[in-house]
Parts: structure tokens; sequence; C-alpha cells
């Protein structure tokens, strides 16, 4: 397999660099999501990073699982950087150029042939939980808070990313996810099938360690295999109106109210949505 070159990460004006970091230990392939000043927030720059961060991890011989944490233990992803958002996602182009990053990061996340765990730590919010969704398990420390804020930004939701959702939490907890906008601590996670495991706080990096070990020492051909099945077992077609909801999700981005979300998070105050 050849590896998809990174992206050089690009620093900001003080030199403050947020950045996609690869490192190997013992079978387990880490990557990292690195923006602590913003609670590990997606630049696109960051997107951008992630295939071909997947890709090395994925080539090397000796990782045998992949895991995906932020760094430090303030937040595992908080979602995209919501900051850049005017600069680099508001024109047509600019929405077309930022999803695409964010679907090709995406897709090498959940495309990766590996077995791929979500260790989170606190926050894990909105493109963060999307992150989360596209590894196969996600275990979380009690202090972890979910959320999809999408309905108090006013933006939309893609097919793929609500189908997940839909797939590992069944149709009427992912309409609650999405329609109250709410967070869910780690047991309320955890009893709808958000994630797989509550670790506790103390001793949790030594926790998710043995966790990954007792992947990594399985047999790759099996996991491999069980991996290709489970795929299978919940793939499907697109649905016959997949048009019209991509429409729907470019009306949102198109909308009065997508710029008043926006505004409002900069703000920091409450949204006043129109419906238009």
């Amino acid at each position: 397999m050849t590896a998809v070159p990174m992206p050089e990460p690009i620093p900001e004006a003080d030199g403050y660099t947020p950045q996609i970091i690869v490192r190997v230990e013992d079978g387990v392939g880490w990557m990292i999501v690195s923006n602590p000043r913003r609670r590990n927030a997606l630049t696109l720059n960051m997107w951008r990073q992630i295939p071909g961060a997947m890709a090395q991890l994925t080539a090397d011989p000796s990782v045998r699982v992949v895991a995906i944490r932020g760094e430090g233990e303030a937040s595992f992803v908080s979602g995209a950087d919501i900051t850049e958002f005017a600069r680099l996602r508001s024109t047509p182009e600019q929405v077309a150029a930022y999803d695409q990053a964010g679907r090709a990061a995406g897709e090498a996340i959940s495309g990766c042939p590996l077995p791929t765990v979500a260790v989170i730590r606190t926050w894990c919010v909105g493109g963060g939980l999307g992150t989360a969704l596209g590894c196969d398990l996600r275990i979380a420390d009690a202090n972890s808070r979910f959320a999809i804020p999408a309905a108090k930004l006013g933006l939309g939701y893609r097919y793929p990313g609500v189908k997940t959702l839909v797939d590992l939490v069944g149709p009427s907890h992912a309409a609650e996810i999405f329609f109250t906008a709410r967070q869910y601590d780690a047991e309320e996670a955890l009893r709808i099938g958000l994630i797989n495991r509550v670790l506790p706080m103390e001793d949790f990096d030594e926790a998710a360690a043995r966790y990954l070990a007792a992947i990594a020492g399985n047999a790759p051909l099996t996991m491999k295999a069980a991996k290709m099945a489970i795929r299978g077992a919940t793939a499907s077609d697109d649905p016959a109106d997949i048009q019209a909801i991509d429409a729907a999700v470019q009306t949102c981005f198109d909308s009065a109210d997508y710029a008043e979300g926006r505004a409002a998070f900069k703000e920091k105050r409450a949204p006043k949505f129109q419906g238009r």
C-alpha cells in the first residue's frame, strides 16, 4: 500500500500549530488530534492531514489496531473549528471544499481495514463525535460528554453521517440527538449504544492501554475478516431520494439561519433562527 503524504501543518500567526500527530507503540498506531488551545477542534488543515495519517498507520506492518484520541485530557475532539467558518466555510465554493476535506477524512477512518478505536476524554462534540462514529469501537472516561449541536448552528449533516448514527443507536435515539442538540453523559451514551465502554477517570490511560493491547494481541486475519463481514452487514444502497436530502442539507448552508448560527457562536449568545 502506498501511503498518502500528509500536508505540512500550518502554524498560526503566533507560531501555534494545530496538527495531526502519528505515533506507533507496541502494535497500537495512534492518531492524535492536537489543538488543545481550542479543545482539539479540527481545523481545515487538520481535516486534510487525516487521510495521510491513516494511510501511514495502515501501511505499517507493526500496527494491529489504530487508536484515535485528542491531545491532553481536556477533550477528545470538540468538533470542527467554528472560528474558521466565516473565513473558510461561508461561500458555496468554500463549503464544497470544506465538505470534501471532511468527507475524505471520514472515509479514511471508516475505510481503514484495521480495527479502529476512539479513545475519548471529556468533550466529544459535533465533528468530533462524527470522527468517533467512524471508528469500530468507542471507549470513554466517566467524565465524557457527547453532543451533535447542528440544530443550534443551523448547519446540515450529510446522509452518510446520519446513517452511521442511526445504524449505531437506532432512529429514535438519533432523532433525539439531532433534534434536542443536548449533551449526553458517558453512562447515557453507553446505555443507548453510542459508546462501547466507560473506563474510570483514575488510571484511564492504563485501562485504555490494556483494552487496546488485548485487541492488538488477537489474530489480525480474523479481525480483518470480521470487520469485512460487519461492514457487509451494515451496508446498503443510497436512498432513492438522496438528491433531495443533499438539496435540503445545501439549503441549510445557504440559509440566513446558518449565518446567524455562526454569528451567535462568535458573539457567545443564543441564536435567533427564522427558518430561512
